[in-house]
């Protein structure tokens, strides 16, 4: 965040820089306020730039095996360039570099799963997939499986058959282990 703070603090100066050099060639035909316009101008760039760069780049950060598969998008009277282009404010991704399936029972797969906010920090959990019947629970420290390895205390989430999140959950490629051995 700081830096993110002195990139937009260096931007000011370059767009107030770049309109005194405009007034200076112009030999002050231009007005006195193009300084401070340029100020906040070049700020005011920076700032959407970095609003709209931290989800790809954050994206582009990820293992090759972690899958961004929603990206929850708004706008906002405060913003209101997002009218135009809704502004990225929160990712969720799968695991799949954690990513087992149930030995006793193929269909059932655990993997990880990542909650990425702007300005919050990253929070990750385990989510058990059961991709014959497109549903999906999330196990919590008080989860507990049976025998077969299925989450008894789980509360269950239907999807729809072609949700992504299932999908890359069941199908995507992995460095799969497998659970319930033993």
């Amino acid at each position: 965040m700081l830096m993110e703070f002195l990139a937009v603090i260096v931007s000011g100066f370059g767009g107030g820089g770049t309109a005194m050099i405009l007034r200076r060639l112009s030999r002050s035909r231009l007005p006195e306020w193009l300084t401070p316009a340029g100020v906040a101008a070049g700020m005011l760039a920076m700032v959407i730039y970095l609003e709209y760069s931290w989800a790809p780049r954050y994206e582009a950060g990820l293992p090759e095996n972690v899958i961004v598969v929603s990206k929850n998008q708004h706008s906002s009277w405060m913003r209101p360039w997002t009218y135009a282009v809704p502004l990225t404010n929160r990712l969720i991704a799968v695991d799949n570099r954690i990513r087992q399936r149930n030995s006793k029972n193929p269909d059932l797969v655990l993997t990880g799963v990542i909650l990425q906010e702007r300005w919050a920090l990253t929070m990750g959990f385990q989510s058990m997939f059961d991709c014959a019947n497109a549903r999906r629970a999330d196990l919590t420290e008080g989860t507990r499986l049976d025998e077969g390895g299925i989450p008894v205390s789980a509360e269950w989430y239907d999807l729809a058959h072609d949700d992504r999140f299932l999908t890359i959950a069941c199908g995507g490629e992995a460095h799969e282990g497998v659970i319930g051995e033993g």
